[in-house]
């Protein structure tokens, strides 16, 4: 992964933001991710990185983008990711 691509960038409701990002990958597997930035207000970013809820390859840049706007355009489906992440981070903990 070199530089991210942002692909696609929404505000959410209630504050922050959700964006899909293209990961550089050599070859012809295409990969991209879903994060998701809860805080509003954008100092307290810094040195922060947003969740990443979701993270998908494929054959395709425009398949790997479809599956993953499918969530960043769904508000319930952003939570239901984010619910997932924080359950994983407390199992590590």
């Amino acid at each position: 992964m070199i530089n991210p691509e942002v692909l696609y960038s929404r505000e959410l409701p209630g504050g922050g933001y959700v964006a899909i990002e293209s990961l550089n990958v050599d070859g012809p597997t295409h990969r991209a991710r879903l994060s998701v930035e809860r805080r509003s207000d954008p100092t307290r970013r810094q040195g922060h990185f947003p969740p990443v809820i979701a993270e998908i390859e494929g054959p395709s840049r425009a398949g790997v983008f479809t599956e993953l706007f499918r969530i960043a355009a769904d508000n319930v489906a952003i939570a239901r990711g984010i619910l997932t992440w924080q359950a994983e981070r407390a199992r590590e903990q």
